[in-house]
């Protein structure tokens, strides 16, 4: 069965310490709001302190107020004073939030440009002296009682609010799945009053809150005490930021799985949703995401209990471990292969659509990285169709012409007059790198092997449809033929494009074949075709995997067979470039394929230094 919250076991044959630095610390992983408060009792119980600062920082959408409510009436009920202060005191309106990020918000409904600012961008310009002078006062007005006083400052930025002056603190956080849940039942941005709608929620975050917050995140987790996992919010998780590091440290030496992101479109199909149980009251599911690494979060198991948090974490601590030498030096703690699945089965045809050039998405947008994409099919359902580059008599004047007349008039285009139409067949890959005009048409499920950014889709003709929240879907036709290569035409597409598979090694019936690698595409995609066990080996880089056909695999390390993971159908891991030398075993009664990934040797190009 199709694994949706897969677990990464901890593996250490020796208890985790929770470190030092925390106050009252208990070992290992706790759930409920009693073992958050326990050592603020612990700590006032003590008797050394007649003010007690605490902390409670974290990710906006994180539910701070059951916390702080838990909080009160403990400490209260114990005796104890609690004052309590809030970082939106601090924080600009919503409107001066809007003017100082307009150059990253932009009027593009899709689009802005991603910001370079930092958490004080959020805050008054006096915040912190503010902040300080309003505690200053609050503990002169304290008398002198029996128990010990609490001073809390909680919200996003709660930390640096108080320049890290806190007896105790915490950090709330959460997935950016489950904001994206809380934008859907009326959260808004960190800071706003309004939003236009979910797709500016989006951009706000994607453009400008979440490069400020989750680069806060990974400098300030170093300096709190605890770390709470507040995805489930009526059942946190605790533990000290010693014990997360200690097993992100373990975890990130074995095969790893995030927890798959499901999503639906308006252009969804049915397989998914039934494939992976998803919810009988969505319409669809037209994107899994496993993984694109900014998106998702990873559980870890530790002595039978689970903690989530992002995945970008793991990567901010352990990238040197997961990706080698060599990819650190282009990327950095960034991840840079994606997979995700696009379901059609039952659904209809994607937006055609291009992605931007390097240089293009870099100073349009801010951009590290640009979309190069290839398209895997997995399943397909009937006669299907991949849109891949320019018919011969298709001109830049004709086809600019005919979609802006489709969206002026609402007369559609005949597509296949500008763009090919190919018969999709199953275990095929069709490669696209930027400037490449395509789209998979209704019923397929394709395995899309990208580099890992996934937002800047130039939508050139979309059937004139409306998205699931009835409004029209945005077009970006200038972007797109600012970006489009029109010499990607039928011939061009079919030599260089949809590439024959080559025998790269055999390992008795076992086979690795080649299925694409270009010059201008900074993965490889491989495919191994497994009989009975196959060995390998990541030569200090990592390499990804998916199951696309058969029952089950296990990847076993050949240094320790005590570390493995076992897999099903459909399914996906990452191998970190610290695993070494490896089999990977057929488990089930036939045959079966597995894609594998990674960046391509021959790409040097450090988007670092872009």
């Amino acid at each position: 069965m199709f694994q949706k919250r897969p677990v990464n076991p901890v593996r250490v044959h020796h208890p985790i310490p929770p470190g030092s630095e925390a106050p009252f610390a208990e070992p290992g992983l706790q759930h409920g709001f009693d073992a958050i408060i326990a050592p603020m009792v612990s700590l006032a119980e003590e008797g050394l302190h007649h003010i007690i600062r605490v902390a409670f920082d974290g990710t906006h959408g994180a539910h701070f107020q059951s916390v702080l409510q838990k909080t009160l009436e403990t400490l209260e009920n114990k005796g104890y004073t609690v004052l309590v202060m809030g970082t939106n005191s601090f924080v600009k309106t919503s409107e001066k939030l809007r003017s100082h990020f307009t150059q990253n918000i932009t009027d593009n409904r899709s689009f802005g440009y991603f910001t370079e600012g930092t958490i004080e961008n959020y805050f008054r310009p006096h915040a912190k002296h503010e902040a300080s002078i309003s505690m200053t006062d609050v503990i002169a007005a304290t008398q002198t009682p029996r128990f010990p006083t609490f001073i809390i400052t909680f919200g996003p930025g709660a930390y640096w609010l108080g320049e890290g002056m806190f007896d105790i603190s915490y950090f709330l956080d959460v997935s950016r799945e489950y904001q994206q849940m809380e934008h859907k039942q009326g959260l808004l941005n960190f800071g706003f009053s309004w939003n236009r709608d979910d797709v500016e929620k989006y951009k706000i975050s994607l453009f400008v809150e979440w490069p400020i917050f989750e680069t806060y995140r990974k400098k300030t987790l170093d300096y709190i005490h605890y770390y709470i996992d507040m995805n489930q919010p009526r059942d946190p998780v605790l533990t000290t930021t010693h014990t997360l590091r200690q097993m992100i440290l373990s975890v990130a030496k074995a095969p790893m799985r995030v927890k798959p992101f499901f999503a639906p479109g308006v252009w969804g199909g049915q397989f998914l949703k039934e494939f992976a149980d998803l919810p009988e009251n969505w319409a669809n599911c037209a994107w899994s995401f496993e993984p694109i690494a900014p998106e998702n979060s990873i559980i870890l198991e530790y002595e039978d209990k689970q903690i989530e948090l992002p995945f970008l974490t793991v990567m901010h601590y352990e990238h040197p471990s997961i990706l080698g030498e060599r990819l650190v030096k282009l990327f950095g703690d960034y991840f840079p292969i994606r997979f995700d699945y696009l379901d059609t089965i039952n659904g209809s045809n994607l937006s055609v659509q291009v992605h931007p050039k390097q240089e293009y998405v870099r100073n349009q947008f801010n951009e590290f990285m640009t979309q190069q994409e290839s398209y895997y099919i997995m399943e397909k359902k009937g006669d299907t169709t991949v849109y891949l580059g320019l018919t011969e008599q298709c001109t830049k004047e004709r086809f600019y012409e005919g979609v802006q007349t489709a969206q002026e008039t609402g007369v559609p285009i005949q597509l296949t007059d500008y763009v090919n139409a190919y018969a999709a067949e199953k275990g095929e890959l069709y490669l696209i790198p930027t400037g490449t005009v395509h789209a998979s048409g209704k019923g397929n499920l394709v395995l899309e092997i990208s580099s890992t950014t996934w937002w800047f889709t130039f939508k050139i003709y979309d059937y004139l449809r409306k998205g699931l929240d009835g409004k029209p879907r945005p077009i970006n036709i200038d972007h797109a033929f600012e970006n489009i290569d029109f010499y990607k035409k039928s011939a061009w597409v079919e030599e260089n494009l949809i590439p024959i598979p080559t025998l790269l090694l055999a390992q008795g019936d076992n086979e690795e074949y080649v299925l694409g690698q270009r010059d201008d595409l900074l993965f490889y995609v491989h495919r191994v075709h497994l009989h009975n066990t196959w060995k390998d080996n990541t030569e200090d880089e990592m390499v990804m995997y998916n199951l696309v056909e058969g029952e089950q695999v296990r990847i076993v390390s050949c240094v320790d067979e005590s570390i493995f993971v076992e897999f099903s159908y459909a399914e996906s891991y990452i191998l970190p470039a610290s695993f070494g030398e490896y089999k990977i075993i057929n488990l089930g009664n036939k045959p079966c394929k597995l894609i594998k990934a990674g960046v391509s040797k021959a790409w040097d190009v450090s988007l670092l230094e872009t």
